[in-house]
């Protein structure tokens, strides 16, 4: 470098501008054909761009990879226009053929088909007559078209894979390329997943240099974290922790409805597709009248008040208020309500008698002693567990805690290997995909799948689930829908809990711009997108810069239309990168 610019000695570039946001779920996989857990489709949602997704104001749908769509009249074909220029990661361009490989491996592949088969069930056929034309042709009309929650990966990097399963999936050379603003650069099991800025990101850059999510064994020592400025930003905060840090200089909360629900499993007698019977749930949860007993003998609005500290809803269907046309409420004449006695008078009539010591037997001796499976590392099961062995304890049910890491419950869960199990999904904007989850279709493969943990197969709720999918007049769908969902209700294989208010905190000195869904007043992180982290910038960088390399004063000088600005003060240059979301600092 030559002229008056010219430095005694030229610092380094700066360190990367980096978002962290503490995790305290583990991370199930991040294949995405494989992944479950809200944290690793959270990821995926950063590092692989969807045909169409919900939008940040009001979750209606827009473009990703699509950039349009059309239906056929009879609605059974529909074309997606391919965006043009649109890039993976590693520079190959991204066609309607990666779209076309994706939903065809789900379609044909049972063991790729784990987390979102669901979608591509009522799926005929799907070509690709050119890079940028993608057309799916459906056995039936379809309502969920425009809401495939399906990440669209590249086909030259996963059409290597041979087994979809394979532990190695998980490993950042067949993650790491992407479409979306993020992509996978490390990973870490129960530690660390390191996104780095997509610079190629059709929409444009984000703001910063990496986005990392940080495992915590807690909330608590996610909150001190917080507090200490290793992290940027939380959630799924309890009452408590989320009131001691309103106010807290340097720190803005947000308070949302949530997309959420809980729910306490009973196992309903787990069965896999084939209707083989797997797993060791106590047979006594297969008659449904003790699963109706346990619901009317636990209080919600306790759990509500007390675990979650009067952040959350009571409960209805596995819909949550926050989506309320398809929000099931149930009547009067049908609610589960906090009532022991009922609860008594079920299982008297249902032969299930006492004991000596208080606790019920069934027909064979066995006692009704079930074992209660939970998160160790949530607060919400370890306090609600509490409750729950105390209530079904008045009426005669055992109760045993078994509260274990994030990965055992998934694996005692989904393989039928429990009791009673505190679970909960996150929902989207159309309901289908929550719906589907409840199928006879949605049973696993194989033990260890983690398709349905439900196990629920019911052929009058089948019934109902495949005529909203088909039923494109608003207003009849969503009235099958709730008749779906109070099929569901009455049979009860799990129970609604209640639906958690989004609790979230984040370093106001540090990051602003976190756009919320829907906007202004919705949630941040766990969204049905990936707005929240991507809009977000960091506070002031300019000034940041400024006092991290010692400098008062200083030239910011362009180096043409690049990503380059040197800022030159007292015979040293510090280099720094321009945002490339919008070319400016």
């Amino acid at each position: 470098m030559v002229g008056p610019l010219a430095p005694a000695a030229v610092a380094q570039e700066q360190a990367p501008r980096v978002l962290r946001v503490a995790l305290v779920q583990e991370i199930d996989h991040l294949n995405p054909f494989t992944a479950s857990f809200a944290s690793s489709t959270m990821v995926g949602r950063f590092a692989w761009e969807f045909l169409t997704l919900p939008s940040s104001e009001d979750a209606t749908p827009t473009g990703g990879v699509a950039e349009s769509w059309k239906a056929s009249e009879d609605k059974l074909t529909w074309t997606f226009t391919i965006r043009e220029g649109m890039t993976w990661s590693d520079g190959e361009p991204v066609t309607a053929h990666d779209a076309a490989f994706t939903f065809n491996t789900i379609m044909s592949d049972p063991k790729a088909a784990e987390a979102n088969g669901g979608y591509v069930e009522n799926f005929e056929e799907v070509t690709a007559p050119d890079d940028r034309t993608l057309v799916i042709e459906t056995k039936e009309p379809q309502a969920s078209m425009t809401a495939l929650d399906v990440p669209i990966v590249p086909e030259h990097v996963w059409s290597k894979v041979e087994d979809m399963q394979d532990p190695a999936t998980d490993s950042v050379e067949v993650v790491g390329v992407g479409s979306g603003p993020f992509v996978i650069a490390e990973y870490r099991p129960n530690e660390l997943v390191r996104m780095k800025a997509n610079e190629d990101y059709w929409r444009g850059a984000p703001a910063y240099d990496e986005l990392h999510f940080v495992k915590f064994e807690n909330a608590d020592a996610a909150v001190n974290a917080l507090r200490n400025g290793e992290v940027d930003f939380i959630n799924r905060l309890t009452q408590a922790q989320f009131d001691s840090l309103s106010g807290e200089p340097g720190v803005e909360t947000n308070q949302a409805s949530g997309r959420r629900y809980r729910e306490l499993l009973m196992n309903p007698g787990a069965r896999n597709a084939e209707g083989d019977e797997i797993g060791d749930g106590h047979p006594a949860l297969r008659d449904v009248k003790v699963r109706r007993a346990i619901a009317m003998a636990i209080d919600p609005k306790v759990l509500v008040e007390k675990v979650l500290g009067g952040y959350g809803e009571l409960p209805g269907g596995l819909v949550p208020p926050i989506y309320a046309a398809f929000h099931y409420e149930p009547g009067d004449d049908v609610r589960y309500r906090f009532d022991p006695q009922a609860a008594n008078r079920l299982l008297d009539e249902a032969g299930y008698r006492r004991g000596a010591d208080g606790i019920r037997v069934d027909s064979e001796g066995r006692r009704l002693e079930f074992r209660l499976t939970g998160r160790s590392s949530e607060d919400y099961a370890q306090r609600a567990s509490d409750y729950i062995v105390s209530w079904l304890k008045d009426v005669g049910i055992a109760v045993s805690k078994n509260l274990v890491s994030d990965n055992e419950v998934d694996e005692t869960t989904s393989s039928g290997h429990y009791d009673l199990a505190f679970s909960g999904w996150g929902t989207n904007p159309d309901p289908d995909y929550i719906l589907s989850k409840q199928t006879c279709a949605a049973l696993p493969a194989a033990s260890g799948s983690s398709s349905s943990n439900a196990f629920f197969c019911d052929e009058t709720y089948d019934e109902l689930y495949y005529r909203q999918a088909a039923e494109l007049d608003p207003a009849k769908r969503a009235e099958l829908v709730k008749q779906a969902q109070a099929r569901y209700y009455e049979l009860v294989p799990s129970l609604v809990l209640g639906y958690d208010n989004v609790l979230e905190a984040y370093r106001s000195d540090r990051f602003t711009g976190f756009v919320r869904q829907p906007e202004g007043e919705g949630q941040i992180m766990e969204q049905t997108g990936y707005w929240g982290f991507y809009g977000a910038k960091p506070v002031d960088a300019a000034a940041e810069g400024q006092e991290s390399s010692g400098l008062s004063t200083g030239v910011w000088v362009a180096l043409g239309a690049g990503a380059l600005v040197l800022l030159a003060v007292g015979g040293t240059v510090v280099v720094r990168r321009r945002s490339s979301i919008d070319d400016r600092e």
